[in-house]
């Protein structure tokens, strides 16, 4: 298999592959977006005090993790983003992490301080910020398509 086909089977739209490899490329984008926010907010679950006595659990996250998931997400909607219909990379890039995140947030207890209850804003937040990077990043590489842009030249010369 040549470069140019095998780069053209790769970036070609998703509605002209046939299904199964349609569906597996989804299905394997939804498994790379979960696999990105383990692998860069691993959780810790040994959720300890660093000392005795002390308040505050010690935490995996990283400023490193938290930039590297943001990029790798960005990357895998601005991927489905040009293959897909502009739904898809919110479900498939936004939805895993959001989901992740949520049983994160449902399994450690926050600390005593008042500020327990307030996981759902937290979880509403980033998953909002997830979704709307996602959306906007899809939609950037969505106007790099090939076939829009000859659509839109036919309708244009059309009129």
């Amino acid at each position: 298999m040549t470069l140019v086909r095998m780069t053209e089977k790769l970036l070609s739209p998703l509605h002209t592959r046939p299904w199964p490899e349609r569906w597996l490329t989804r299905v394997l984008g939804a498994a790379l977006a979960s696999a990105a926010y383990l692998l860069c907010l691993p959780w810790d679950l040994n959720n300890r005090a660093p000392s005795p006595g002390a308040v505050e659990e010690t935490t995996p996250v990283t400023g490193v993790g938290v930039v590297a998931l943001a990029v790798i997400l960005l990357a895998l909607a601005a991927y489905f983003g040009h293959r897909d219909s502009l739904g898809w990379p919110v479900l498939l890039v936004a939805v895993p992490p959001a989901a992740l995140l949520y049983v994160s947030l449902r399994t450690h207890p926050g600390p005593p301080d008042g500020f327990a209850g307030v996981w759902p804003l937290v979880w509403g937040f980033f998953t909002l910020l997830i979704g709307v990077g996602v959306l906007v990043a899809a939609a950037v590489a969505r106007e790099f398509r090939a076939d829009l842009v000859d659509e839109e030249l036919s309708l244009a010369h059309r009129r």
